[in-house]
């Protein structure tokens, strides 16, 4: 069975699409966005927890 690992990232509106690939290079899976109490973006990723 696979074991996890989560993250969570602060995301800036102009820079969404670079922060997330930079992530993804590193082998996170965007989970989910929500919109923090402050209105900011919260990314939620997983990878894989190498054995």
């Amino acid at each position: 069975m696979a074991k996890w690992e989560y993250a969570t990232v602060p995301l800036i509106v102009h820079a969404t699409k670079q922060i997330l690939d930079q992530w993804g290079e590193d082998g996170w899976e965007l989970v989910q966005v929500v919109t923090g109490e402050q209105g900011n973006l919260v990314a939620y990723l997983k990878r894989e927890r190498a054995s």
